[in-house]
């Protein structure tokens, strides 16, 4: 089986959720044979999952627009997260049918594939505490929150790579007061780059769910069999 794996660069919030959501209805009709993985970054933005408090967005309207940063809910579970520049999002459109129906399974092996990538790159992570995402020494470097339909998943991960951490002071990050997000900058300690994490991501996520990665561009992704 194949992961069809696409970098898309730099993508609106709406326009990507749109485009997981037409991944995964065609997923869910049999009209992609594929599980596939969308990475990308996108403006800056905060989300609110649906057990979201809109107490956790410290941040008047005002100063969120000063910042440039939108504001969405949307279906994902969660709570509230940020999105922004120096950020690997990452989208599995998967059909579960084909894995293990089972969410609680499903999470763990996210979890998982962001240790296996972030130990090649460097850096010791880990689960936290109960809490869903990836940590390293206390300090939240992965966000994870997802949505299924028909066993087929979309939304999905946020990896800070080179993110400005400032924006998290806008929102109670995941709802987990005096929580300390950080990077894989701040944590290597020197200058990084996005540019190779997209490649580990990649490998990971195919090693942890037994899939050979399989490159592919937007277009291809709009016109693979339907």
């Amino acid at each position: 089986m194949y992961l069809l794996t696409a970098q898309l660069g730099t993508v609106p919030y709406a326009e990507g959720l749109d485009l997981q959501r037409d991944l995964a209805r065609r997923r869910i009709a049999g009209e992609l044979d594929e599980d596939v993985l969308l990475l990308l970054e996108h403006p800056p933005v905060v989300t609110l999952g649906r057990t979201a408090k809109e107490a956790h967005i410290v941040s008047s309207p005002e100063r969120l627009r000063a910042r440039g940063v939108e504001v969405h809910e949307v279906e994902r579970g969660g709570d509230v997260t940020f999105h922004g520049p120096g950020q690997l999002v990452g989208y599995p459109i998967f059909d579960l049918k084909r894995h293990r129906q089972d969410l609680h399974w499903y999470l763990r092996q996210v979890e998982e594939a962001l240790i296996v990538a972030l130990g090649d790159a460097g850096i010791e992570a880990e689960r936290h505490g109960g809490y869903t995402g990836v940590w390293t020494q206390g300090r939240k470097i992965a966000s994870i929150g997802v949505h299924a339909r028909d066993w087929v998943t979309w939304h999905g991960f946020a990896l800070n790579v080179t993110t400005d951490l400032s924006y998290f002071d806008l929102i109670v990050p995941c709802g987990i007061p005096q929580v300390q997000m950080t990077s894989v900058a701040r944590e290597l300690g020197h200058d990084v780059t996005i540019d190779h994490l997209p490649a580990l991501v990649t490998h990971a996520f195919g090693h942890v769910f037994h899939l050979e990665p399989r490159a592919v561009s937007r277009e291809m992704l709009e016109t693979v069999p339907r």
